[in-house]
C-alpha cells in the first residue's frame, strides 16, 4: 500500500493539474527585452483628435514623431492612441520602419535641393563648414537628427503645417540621394 501511495503522490490528480512545483517552475522570460535605441527621437506634434459619435466625444491623439542616428539617417513617423504616450510608441515603431540614409560630406549637404509635401515647400541651401544650422520648424529637428552640422532650411510656402513641413524636408533628403 505505501509504495501505491508514493506513485500516487507523483502522478497529476485533478486537485494538482495546471500547477507547478518549485523544481518544475519554468524560467521567467522578460515581456520586451531590453535593447538599446540606436536613435534619437523628437516628438515633432501632438494632436487630440475628436470623433464624434452617438454615444458621445471619443478622444485619440495624434503623434508625429522623428527619428536619426547624427550619422545620416532618418525617419518619419504618424500614429494615433488612445493615449499620448501610446500615439508616441507606434509613431515611433512607424519612424523606424521609414529610415531612410542622407548622403553626407562631413556634416554638410553636397548641393542646394527643395522639397515639396502638401501645401509646403522647404530649401535646403548648401552653406560652408562653419557657418552653422540656420532653419526653423520641423526643418531643424530634422537636420539635427540627420547629423547635419552647417545649412541654411527655408520654409518657402505660407503653411505652417509641422507634419507637411517635415515631409517636404524629407522629400528634400531623398532628392539628395
Amino acid at each position: 500500500m505505501p509504495e501505491e501511495k508514493v506513485k500516487k503522490d507523483k502522478e497529476e490528480t485533478p486537485e494538482s493539474a495546471g500547477t507547478f512545483s518549485q523544481e518544475k517552475k519554468p524560467a521567467r522570460r522578460s515581456r520586451r527585452p531590453q535593447e538599446e535605441r540606436k536613435y534619437e527621437s523628437r516628438v515633432l506634434e501632438i494632436n487630440r483628435v475628436t470623433r464624434v459619435t452617438s454615444g458621445g466625444r471619443r478622444m485619440r491623439f495624434q503623434a508625429v514623431v522623428a527619428i536619426g542616428d547624427r550619422k545620416g539617417k532618418v525617419g518619419l513617423g504618424l500614429a494615433k492612441g488612445n493615449s499620448v504616450r501610446q500615439a508616441i510608441e507606434k509613431a515611433t515603431r512607424v519612424a523606424e520602419k521609414s529610415v531612410m540614409i542622407v548622403p553626407l560630406q562631413d556634416g554638410l549637404i553636397p548641393y542646394s535641393v527643395e522639397g515639396k509635401s502638401g501645401a509646403s515647400r522647404v530649401m535646403l541651401k548648401f552653406k560652408p563648414k562653419g557657418s552653422g544650422l540656420v532653419a526653423g520648424s520641423s526643418a531643424r529637428f530634422l537636420c539635427e537628427l540627420v547629423g547635419i552640422s552647417d545649412v541654411s532650411a527655408r520654409v518657402l510656402s505660407r503653411s505652417r503645417n509641422k507634419l507637411n513641413i517635415a515631409r517636404a524636408t524629407i522629400d528634400a533628403f531623398q532628392k539628395l540621394s
